[in-house]
């Protein structure tokens, strides 16, 4: 059972890397779709696996993105270790609608916090429309896709937890 849950944290990071080669267009270089895969993750694996996929995937975004904002990258992934884990226990608590809020909310605002200290207010207020609208973006779009991919895994082999 760990081997299949760690192939698919796997695809779900692969599919990360593909979702990260689709740019949204901002001010800083490194919003894209790479969020989507992970967010799905959260209805076939673990928390953890789940997070360590939101992880991952944005370290593989940014990299492709010439890692503009350079080692503090690393705390973004962490950030987004966190975030995916928390809305992953959401959606096994079966909390549909806080969980998107809380996505929104964590990783369109919050997360960008501590850039306000770290490099500047202007740098966050300048970041705050471009994230947020990404985030938005990712949330859609995972929240069309999940349902229906969800019906169709577990009607036909059953979901991975």
């Amino acid at each position: 059972m760990q081997l299949k849950r760690l192939t698919l944290a796997a695809f779900f990071v692969a599919l990360c890397v593909i979702g990260g080669l689709i740019k949204i267009p901002s001010g800083i270089g490194s919003l894209a779709l790479d969020t989507v895969p992970a967010l799905i993750s959260a209805a076939f694996l673990p928390p953890v696996f789940s997070g360590i996929v939101g992880m991952l995937g944005h370290m593989a975004s940014a990299m492709n993105s010439g890692f503009m904002l350079g080692p503090l990258h690393v705390l973004v992934a962490l950030e987004m270790f966190v975030i995916v884990i928390v809305f992953a226990r959401l959606h096994k608590a079966g909390r549909n609608l806080t969980k998107w809020i809380f996505f929104i909310v964590a990783n369109g605002l919050i997360a960008l916090l501590p850039f306000y200290f770290l490099i500047s207010p202007a740098f966050f207020l300048g970041a705050v429309p471009f994230l947020l609208l990404a985030t938005i973006v990712n949330a859609v779009v995972a929240a069309v896709v999940l349902p229906s991919l969800q019906h169709v895994v577990d009607g036909r082999m059953g979901a991975l937890r």
